[in-house]
């Protein structure tokens, strides 16, 4: 099952579902927060909620998209609530472009390639024991997670503005603290690769810009195998069309380890947030020289999850804005 939801011409929130090609309005006003954090509290699955509520009118997904009024999967009513994350070097061939980025002059092995490495040895362990903790970045709130169809805005500071096509999970934590999983979706976890190039150590730096999630969203478990493209449009033509893979079978840790590592912290494990974990890419237009410009649109898609996630990007070249001077109260 596909679940989304859009901005309806009155401003409410409207929850759609699809479990084939005819996308229907789910018969409530709840929003998919609302939905699910009501599932946890009473141990209903989201596939069972969602059947009760049944479905009304069937929806033109698409012309929706094009309208500009697709939302984010699920978000927190309080952006300050939703949290943006992710992990790197999870995917098998993920480490060549990064460890090119910093590769030393003796040829030693670089720390992505060690941190790689260890990955591939202990990332799916046998047992009940956590395997090997990832590499973890923080993009930042849900202020900085744009819908599908919205604009990516790179900042005047930024050196680079390049697309990474993921898998995100998408979670809310329950009222007692325990995280649920609501589904997966696609994502585009948009990065300053040039800004990271320059040395490892600016990794959390480059991490530090928006993000877009969706348009919709798999209840269920994530295919094993997800087989997917990224593009780069740039008017009518493209620049850039490449394949990614992602799943556990092309991955060097399971999702349950990467969890594992993500939720171990209590911090985020507070009642009703909303994390939105990427789980890493081997697929970048970067590597292959691309430079983007303002209205290059990046187009994400894969079979299971529905409509494609399309975003321009919309690069602020206006001169940076002087040195910012924080006031002592």
């Amino acid at each position: 099952m596909l679940l989304s939801q859009y901005r309806t011409t009155d401003g409410r929130i409207q929850l759609v579902a699809r479990d084939g090609t005819q996308a229907c309005n789910v018969a409530t006003d709840l929003s998919l927060y609302d939905l699910a954090m009501d599932c946890a509290a009473t141990g209903t699955s989201l596939r069972d909620r969602v059947g009760q509520l049944g479905m009304s009118d069937v929806v033109d997904l698409e012309a929706i998209y094009a309208a500009g009024q697709m939302l984010p999967p699920l978000f927190h009513p309080d952006p300050a609530h939703t949290y943006l994350t992710g992990t790197g070097l999870t995917h098998l061939g993920s480490a060549s472009t990064r460890s090119a980025m910093h590769e030393k002059d003796d040829k030693a092995e670089t720390d992505s390639m060690k941190m790689f490495r260890w990955g591939v040895e202990s990332g799916k362990p046998v047992g009940d024991g956590p395997g090997v903790q990832p590499e973890w970045f923080y993009k930042g709130t849900g202020h900085a997670m744009m819908a599908p169809g919205a604009a990516l805005p790179s900042p005047s500071f930024a050196l680079d503005a390049g697309e990474e096509p993921e898998i995100a999970g998408i979670y809310i934590i329950g009222p007692d603290g325990a995280p649920f999983r609501v589904g997966f979706a696609l994502a585009n976890e948009f990065s300053d690769h040039v800004t990271e190039k320059q040395n490892y150590l600016y990794l959390a730096h480059s991490k530090l810009r928006v993000c877009s999630v969706g348009p919709e969203l798999l209840v269920g478990d994530l295919p094993a195998d997800v087989q997917g493209y990224s593009r780069i449009l740039r008017g009518e033509e493209t620049i850039f069309d490449a394949p990614f893979v992602s799943g556990e079978a092309n991955m060097s840790h399971t999702i349950a380890n990467l969890e594992h590592h993500h939720f171990k912290y209590g911090i985020f494990c507070q009642p009703g947030d909303v994390h939105v974990h990427m789980f890493g890419t081997a697929t970048l237009s970067f590597a292959k020289g691309v430079v983007c410009q303002s209205g290059d649109i990046y187009e994400i898609g894969a079979p299971a999850f529905g409509l494609p996630l399309r975003n321009p990007l919309a690069i602020d070249d206006a001169p940076q804005s002087p040195r910012v001077h924080v006031t002592t109260l």
